[in-house]
């Protein structure tokens, strides 16, 4: 979860950072809408995006290679020991993260809900006339001028001139749908009410939706008159993030420089294209990254020295990308067939690890390298689950060669089926991290260490 937030929030900076530098000062407002919109929506669905054409062309030596060498064991009764009140000092604190997190989201919601109840109360308190298929509301004994859905809000201190000028402008913002852009942020913000980007994005938003609409009223109304009514004066406003209000004090003098601005040369047009470089690189940062937030369990354990056997639970735990029990910690490890006169866990630890190495050994394709060129050491790395009926399930592995991966995920679903682990007297699925070393001499693999870690 960490992971995908930090992405969004990457992917929403680079967007926003190329509006800001080559696209916010032109006058394609409707293009720069669908911009901002377009990007919001992105940012939020790349980093579930894994295209394999693009993790295939890249150069090898651009692609991490996990170091050689086992493992260490941590089936040592004081390693298991310590392991386990690091995790549970670590689901602590993820605990308290989440819960930190929905925290914020419902404190955001109730203010949504609040500044909602705010407008609702405007409408209901309040006469309203029809004009077309909109809903004029004439608020009682306010200057304050704003739209909502297809809801103009007008002050009834307002000049019948200004009334007018304003009418023009909040129906372009019903026409166009503005109501549904901001609500659409209005939901970022109480899901992501942490991330500067996304109050960035409705900053920006709502200053488009006031260049769209004065560029429109103007065309129904005199420039003068037009500026006359902006700044005559500031205006009560109704300080709620997802409405439209004629009379904001910090716009106005953006909205008066943009009217007077040149319309854009089509030329520039060009610069939306520079989306597409950018879009594309972070496709291939999400499929060179990893295929899944397993794998990046599995570059978390590889990458330490065996010493640090319980930091590398506790980092898979703080992920919290798996939600099976580890092979380290459970209470009752799953029971390999022949191991179940064995009362010691240490001892059915054993017999597990022994098992599986064994039935690896003698089921492998040895001749399987010579055909594919491969000589010296080989590290195999695998991630794999024992379920709560005793089957092997989510394999993963990686391999200097595709073909070795297929092997090897072919002969660890050839495993037999096994008493399944139990925690606190319930049948749970069980993870395993297993690296495999081996040894390829004359076209043969000689296996010459299996041990697993989680």
């Amino acid at each position: 979860m960490i992971h995908y937030i930090i992405q969004v929030a990457a992917f929403q900076m680079a967007f926003l950072l190329i509006y800001n530098l080559f696209l916010k000062k032109e006058t394609f407002f409707n293009w720069n809408r669908l911009y901002l919109l377009a990007t919001a929506v992105l940012s939020l669905i790349i980093p579930f995006i894994k295209i394999g054409v693009f993790k295939d062309v890249m150069p090898k030596e651009y692609v991490l290679q996990l170091p050689a060498g086992v493992i260490g064991n941590v089936e040592n009764a004081n390693q298991v020991s310590t392991t386990l009140e690091t995790v549970n000092e670590q689901s602590q604190s993820i605990w308290t993260l989440e819960n930190l997190l929905y925290a914020g989201m419902v404190f955001m919601a109730l203010l949504f809900a609040f500044k909602l109840f705010k407008v609702v109360r405007l409408l209901w308190n309040n006469p309203k006339t029809k004009f077309g298929d909109l809903h004029i509301v004439n608020v009682l004994r306010s200057n304050t001028a704003f739209s909502f859905f297809r809801y103009v809000f007008l002050g009834e201190q307002l000049k019948e001139d200004e009334k007018n000028t304003i009418f023009a402008h909040e129906k372009v913002h019903v026409e166009e749908n503005h109501t549904l852009d901001l609500l659409f942020f209005e939901v970022l913000r109480i899901l992501f009410w942490f991330n500067p980007f996304v109050y960035m994005y409705q900053n920006r938003i709502t200053v488009l939706h006031e260049f769209i609409a004065d560029q429109q009223a103007v065309k129904e109304h005199g420039k003068t008159q037009y500026y006359e009514n902006l700044l005559a004066q500031v205006f009560a406003n109704q300080n709620i993030s997802f409405i439209n209000p004629f009379f904001k004090e910090s716009l106005i003098k953006k909205r008066i420089v943009m009217l007077q601005k040149s319309k854009s040369k089509q030329i520039n047009l060009l610069k939306y294209t520079l989306l597409l470089p950018i879009v594309v690189g972070m496709l291939v940062y999400t499929s060179c990254d990893r295929d899944n937030r397993e794998d990046a369990v599995i570059e978390v354990v590889e990458e330490q020295p065996s010493s640090l056997g319980n930091e590398q639970k506790t980092a898979s735990a703080k992920e919290g990308v798996v939600e099976a029990v580890p092979f380290a910690v459970v209470e009752n490890v799953p029971v390999f067939s022949g191991c179940e006169d064995l009362t010691s866990k240490d001892e059915q630890k054993k017999c597990f690890s022994d098992n599986i190495t064994n039935f690896i050994q003698q089921n492998f394709n040895k001749d399987l390298p010579e055909n594919l060129g491969l000589t010296g050491v080989m590290r195999t790395t695998v991630m794999f689950k024992i379920n709560t009926e005793g089957n092997i399930e989510d394999i993963i592995a990686r391999a200097p060669h595709p073909d070795i991966e297929t092997e090897v995920k072919r002969v660890l679903q050839l495993l037999p089926k096994m008493m399944p682990a139990k925690q606190k007297d319930k049948k749970v699925t069980t993870k395993f991290i297993m690296p495999i070393i081996s040894q390829i001499k004359d076209g043969k693999i000689i296996i010459e260490g299996i041990h697993i870690i989680v």
